[in-house]
C-alpha cells in the first residue's frame, strides 16, 4: 500500500449479502422466541443491514419489513425484495428509524438495528474473532465507522485475543456522528448525512455501541468522499477488488491520515462491503482519475 506496512485485508465483501452484516442479523434473529419469530422483525438501513435483515429473516424462517429511504439505490433495494422482505421507503434517514418504530408498536415486529445492542455487537465482534485467529501479532485493525457497532465488536474482540493490538476506527467527513460523540463524552446526532459512503452515515450515536467504541478504540480519524474514490481505486488495481466506498473507508485512513503512524506495522484493513451498481462504482473511479 506504499508505507511498507505488511497488510492484511479482511474480505467481508466475500461474505453472503456482500458486506459483514449478516453476522449481526442472524445473532439478533438466533436470540429471538418462537413468538418473536411468528411475529416477523423490521430494520432500518441505507441498504446493507436491510438486505442482511433480509437474507436473515428467510434462514430463520421469518418475515421482514425493511425501511429504507427515497434515494436509496435501486440495486440494494432489488436485493431486499430478492431475499423476501417488504420495503417501504421514507423521506429520510430520521424519518425512516421513525417509521421502523411505528412498525413495530403496530405490528409487534422485532427491531433489528443496524449498530446497537447487545446481540448485534455480538456478531460483529465475531469478526474480530476471526481475524486474530487468522493473523497473529497485529500492530494496528483500521475499522469503518458508522453507528460504530462493527467497531464496537472488533474492538472488544481484538483487545481480549490481541491487547497489544491498536484499533483505529475510521470515518467519512460527512457523517461524522461518531467523531462528535467522543468529543462530547455522550452519544450524539447529526442532521444530515453528507458523504458518497452511505453505508457509514447514520443519524445518530447509541450508549451501547459508543460506549464499546469509546473503551475499546484507540483513535479515530476521519477522511472525506475523494479519499475513499482513490481507494476505491486502488483496491480494484492492486487487489482486484470491486468496493462500494464504505468498503474502501480502511484503505482510505491507511494509505491517508494513518500512513506514517503505521509505517512498518502489520495490519488489518477491514474491507466491509461491495454492495453497489455499476454506474456509480464507474463514476466514483472516475471521479479519482
Amino acid at each position: 500500500m506504499g508505507n511498507d506496512a505488511e497488510v492484511f485485508l479482511k474480505l467481508e465483501l466475500l461474505q453472503i449479502t456482500g458486506t459483514f452484516k449478516p453476522r449481526g442479523a442472524l445473532t439478533n434473529m438466533l436470540n429471538l422466541s418462537q413468538q418473536e419469530r411468528e411475529r416477523g422483525v423490521a430494520a432500518v438501513s441505507a441498504g446493507n443491514h436491510a438486505i442482511a435483515t433480509a437474507y436473515a429473516a428467510g434462514v430463520v424462517g421469518t418475515s421482514a419489513k425493511v425501511v429504507m429511504t427515497e434515494t436509496a439505490n435501486p440495486f440494494r433495494v432489488e436485493l431486499c425484495r430478492r431475499y423476501g422482505a417488504e420495503v417501504i421507503f421514507a423521506k429520510n434517514v430520521h424519518a425512516a428509524f421513525e417509521e421502523v418504530n411505528r412498525i413495530s408498536e403496530e405490528e409487534g415486529r422485532q427491531v433489528i438495528h443496524p449498530y446497537e445492542g447487545k446481540f448485534t455487537v455480538m456478531g460483529q465482534a465475531t469478526l474480530g474473532l476471526e481475524l486474530c485467529r487468522q493473523v497473529s501479532m497485529l500492530d494496528a485493525v483500521i475499522v469503518p465507522v458508522g453507528g460504530g457497532g462493527l467497531c464496537a465488536g472488533v474492538g472488544r474482540a481484538v483487545k481480549l485475543i490481541q491487547p497489544q493490538c491498536k484499533v483505529f476506527g475510521v470515518e467519512p467527513e460527512g457523517a461524522d456522528t461518531m467523531r462528535r460523540s467522543l468529543s462530547s463524552g455522550i452519544p450524539q446526532a447529526i442532521d444530515e448525512v453528507k458523504t458518497i459512503a452511505d453505508s457509514l452515515g447514520v443519524p445518530y450515536a447509541a450508549p451501547y455501541s459508543f460506549e464499546l467504541c469509546q473503551s475499546h478504540m484507540d483513535d479515530l480519524v476521519m477522511i472525506n468522499d475523494e479519499q475513499m474514490c482513490e481507494a476505491m481505486g486502488l483496491l480494484f488495481r492492486e487487489a482486484k477488488l470491486a468496493v462500494e466506498p464504505a468498503g474502501a473507508a480502511a484503505t482510505a485512513a491507511l494509505v491517508g491520515p494513518l500512513r506514517e503512524r503505521l509505517k512498518g506495522k502489520r495490519v488489518g484493513v477491514i474491507v466491509c462491503g461491495t454492495n453497489i451498481d455499476p454506474v456509480s462504482y464507474s463514476k466514483f473511479l472516475l471521479s479519482a482519475s
